[in-house]
């Protein structure tokens, strides 16, 4: 099913200077629980670890921004980001980079989280699909490594506070 969803969700018109991937995380916690930390492009700070604050005006829809800022540590102190799709339905997220204080130029991501049965129990897939510019002075591969370190930690933080809070209902 893996590559099933990739191909129906996770589509990026990669250009030449550019990296890609797609990241998965197998979570231990219904779809339901885990979609509702995802579906909080106001609050991503709930699972996402190197986010300290997030602030974000208005009705939450399409074209919406937030301006977060990043723990120290990482090469960004903040980042402008677009809300690009929001999906209840198929469980979809999607945003943009539009600014910030960092090296993720033209970076847009899609996260999906899918029904599946682990261990007998309700548990969730969760894909997160990337594209983004090089930057002069590093390789893809150097660029992807990056994203994709930063990616997995996001997804691994996602599935332990969607476990926690699954164990503590």
């Amino acid at each position: 099913m893996e590559s099933v969803y990739i191909a129906r969700y996770h589509k990026h018109k990669v250009g030449v200077n550019q990296c890609s991937s797609a990241l998965t995380k197998h979570i231990k916690a219904p779809v339901d629980l885990v979609w509702s930390l995802v579906r909080r492009f106001d609050q991503p700070q709930k699972y996402k670890p190197f986010v300290s604050r997030c602030t974000a005006s208005g009705e939450l829809k399409i074209g919406s921004l937030r301006k977060v800022n990043v723990r120290s540590g990482l090469p960004a102190t903040t980042s402008t980001e677009r809300l690009e799709l929001l999906d209840d339905n198929e469980h979809i997220l999607s945003i943009r980079i539009v600014d910030g204080d960092h090296r993720l130029r033209n970076y847009s991501s899609i996260i999906t989280v899918h029904p599946e049965i682990i261990d007998g129990k309700p548990g969730t897939f969760a894909i997160e699909s990337f594209v983004v510019d090089v930057p002069d002075g590093n390789t893809k591969e150097e660029t992807c490594y990056f994203v994709q370190a930063l990616i997995n930690c996001n997804l691994k933080s996602l599935a332990d506070v969607s476990e926690r809070m699954a164990n503590a209902s």
